[in-house]
């Protein structure tokens, strides 16, 4: 059994999730608090990651989910989910930065994707990613994504994305193949 995986639940966020998700989203990525854990950016970007509106946003977009994941009652990851046609767009990513390294990212990414392929039958999962993480983007690539080179500009400027410590900021396209959504097993009557 994946221990990883014990005691999971997997729901959409609703209103009520918000400053709960904009705490964890935050401490994954900022602050003194994100050093706990690997996928830190408090050494390339400084300031907010995200804030209510944003993610309120998310919530409420009908292309999109934000994936929540419970343990024992507490709010310890999520991820958006945002259907894009024959794919789908992988962002938000966050896991409490206590439980990271315990395989916990491994689970919710598969989660995700088996979700995008049956809700939405996407073929591919896109995400994008600041290239210079590489230790991030190793991690992407051993899940099954590849690089593409194609880069967009960070948005410098912008404080609502943060306030960058470095002027070489720039996000790369990585994508998975999913392949063809199967019987959802859950719904497959003898």
């Amino acid at each position: 059994m994946d221990t990883a995986a014990t005691g999971l639940t997997f729901r959409d966020a609703t209103d009520a999730d918000v400053d709960a998700l904009v705490a964890l989203i935050e401490s994954a990525y900022r602050g003194d608090s994100s050093r706990t854990g690997w996928t830190t950016e408090a050494d390339i970007l400084q300031g907010q990651r995200t804030d209510p509106e944003g993610v309120l946003a998310v919530i409420k977009s009908p292309d999109s989910r934000l994936l929540t994941v419970e343990r024992e009652g507490a709010v310890v990851a999520c991820c958006q989910l945002e259907h894009r046609g024959d794919h789908a767009y992988f962002g938000m990513f966050a896991v409490s930065p206590q439980l990271q390294g315990a395989g916990l990212g491994k689970v919710i990414m598969a989660e995700a994707e088996r979700t995008v392929r049956e809700t939405w039958g996407a073929r591919e999962m896109h995400m994008t990613v600041i290239s210079v993480r590489g230790d991030l983007v190793a991690w992407y690539e051993r899940r099954g994504y590849r690089r593409t080179g194609r880069m967009t500009p960070f948005p410098y400027g912008d404080e609502r994305f943060g306030i960058p410590q470095r002027d070489d900021l720039q996000f790369e396209l990585l994508v998975k193949e999913l392949g063809r959504p199967g019987p959802n097993p859950r719904t497959v009557t003898p």
